[in-house]
């Protein structure tokens, strides 16, 4: 059996891995941390969230680090704020028990930049950044990024769903280094993708794909019911009232109408928080630690925080309304069945939308079954 000591992790990081309860590697944490671990190479992986892709690419990243050497030679770039302090958390808790301290700094929007500029002032050796406030910042001239020895492009579809291939251009420009190992890591290759690995990768690229039969995490389970739109509210009534003991994520499409059904719950007696983006930041880090605290049961979301909810033993995820984008699909339902652990993905589906499930389980390589109230 495949253990982190002979992946070739130091006894210091399985240490503080085992205090964070993980013991045995994931599929593509055993595939992918041998081929980056003192290696100079650039890789692309293939693989859904949930899967164990913060440790796959963050232990190998702090290995590349010279502690002595008070300049940013890590950068990891992500999409959403929430996944930025997710990772800088991970791998602050990664270096509990290393001799010599590793110094990481996360930046993002949504949070006065002068705060940020202030702490990269101090020695810094990896960025974790969302791209629009990297820029920023390079442009203000407060982050060098031209020692930058390792990049790592983490949900880089999500990224460019999200509008930020300018951005990402502007910054793989600013590190120009030949010397400079590129690690992406995707749940699919579309075709801005391949542009970007043929632009700023290494013809040589490693590729690693994980589960490359199955697109979503096979521990879950996915339904879909019947229903009408004006009967939508009371049926998510009565699935939360069977699901007393679980928590879950509910999604809608709109920001109208996650406040619409956040509000119906609330007045219904669930305990029920709302994640969408009108909101201003300081709320929804309320919301979501209140979530993580188990101080709110059920949360409400729009599909753009869909990465960021990051949160153990959720058993269910429900579709107010099917995604327009199968991509987003796959990252509501990750939400559940994270660490090895099962759930269920439950879509309401209205006359004329069945054909929604049957293009899902065609491109998902998933099965839906009917469920019945």
């Amino acid at each position: 059996m495949t253990t982190f000591a002979k992946l070739g992790i130091g006894e210091a990081y399985i240490k503080a891995l085992k205090e964070l309860n993980i013991i045995d590697p994931t599929e593509i944490q055993e595939v992918v941390i041998p081929k980056l671990l003192g290696v100079k190479t650039d890789l692309i992986g293939l693989a859904q969230t949930g899967t164990g892709k913060t440790a796959a690419f963050g232990l190998p990243i702090l290995a590349t680090i010279d502690p002595s050497k008070p300049e940013v030679q890590g950068l990891i770039i992500a999409p959403t704020r929430e996944l930025v302090q997710q990772i800088k958390k991970q791998l602050f808790k990664y270096t509990k028990y290393i001799e010599v301290p590793i110094y990481v700094e996360g930046v993002y929007g949504g949070e006065r930049i002068e705060r940020q500029m202030r702490a990269l002032r101090r020695p810094t050796h990896i960025v974790v950044a969302t791209p629009g406030r990297l820029l920023d910042l390079i442009k203000r001239r407060s982050v060098d990024i031209g020692t930058v020895k390792t990049l790592i492009l983490d949900e880089a579809d999500e990224m460019l769903s999200m509008g930020f291939k300018e951005d990402l251009n502007n910054i793989l420009k600013y590190n120009t280094s030949t010397e400079r190992n590129t690690w992406l890591f995707s749940a699919t290759m579309r075709s801005e993708i391949k542009q970007i690995v043929k632009t700023y990768m290494s013809p040589d690229v490693i590729r690693v794909e994980v589960n490359k039969h199955s697109k979503v995490n096979e521990n879950i389970s996915h339904y879909f019911i019947n229903t009408r739109i004006k009967d939508k509210s009371n049926l998510i009534k009565r699935i939360l009232n069977k699901r007393k003991k679980e928590r879950g994520v509910i999604f809608c499409r709109t920001k109208a109408g996650t406040q619409k059904l956040t509000e119906e719950l609330q007045a219904a007696g669930f305990t029920v928080g709302a994640l969408e983006g009108d909101m201003k930041q300081k709320e929804r880090d309320k919301v979501m630690r209140a979530f993580k605290k188990e101080r709110i049961q059920f949360l409400v979301s729009t599909d753009v925080f869909a990465r960021g909810i990051d949160v153990n033993n959720l058993t269910f995820v429900l579709h107010h309304q099917m995604p327009d984008q199968l991509d987003y699909y796959t990252h509501r339902s990750g939400r559940t069945a994270r660490g090895g652990k099962s759930g269920d993905s439950i879509a309401l589906i209205i006359p004329g939308e069945m054909q929604k499930v049957l293009d899902a389980q065609k491109m998902l390589g998933i099965t839906f079954r009917q469920m019945t109230m």
